[in-house]
């Protein structure tokens, strides 16, 4: 079984976690989600057998030492600063990281190590990156028709 931790169960991660979780059997997945807030990640998984929701401090250096490491990949709906912090313990066990929020100075630093260890840390997977891409090459498109 293939697990999965989503960090963050904020409005913007409702879909994402609701998707995962009716592909969850199919693929043989276990959806782990974590929040500050234990009664809002329950609230998510809707009582889905596939789905686990814990209280998840993302300052607590042993809990997410531990959960990232018992993951196969990791989804960042934390705030943007977080994602780092996130992202440098997926980099030290070796776990893939996504996340729709921009890459950052700290997110780049991170780069070669990532990939000497052959993993992914992606980054602008989501709606509002690709609306803002989608809408900044409309723009563009205007400007070099007119």
């Amino acid at each position: 079984m293939k697990r999965i931790l989503i960090a963050g169960a904020g409005l913007s991660a409702s879909t994402m976690i609701h998707y995962l979780l009716e592909q969850a059997e199919q693929n043989d997945w276990e959806i782990v989600v974590g929040d500050i807030s234990e009664d809002l990640a329950l609230s998510k998984i809707n009582g889905n057998p596939r789905g686990k929701a814990i209280r998840f401090e993302v300052n607590n250096e042993f809990q997410r030492a531990r959960e990232v490491q018992k993951a196969d990949v990791v989804i960042s709906f934390l705030p943007a600063f977080m994602h780092p912090i996130i992202a440098r313990e997926c980099v030290r066990w070796g776990k893939h990281m996504v996340t729709a929020s921009y890459v950052s100075k700290e997110m780049q630093e991170l780069h070669q190590e990532a990939c000497n260890k052959n993993i992914s840390l992606l980054n602008e997977l989501g709606v509002d990156p690709g609306i803002d891409h989608m809408s900044a090459m409309k723009v563009i498109n205007r400007v070099k028709a007119e």
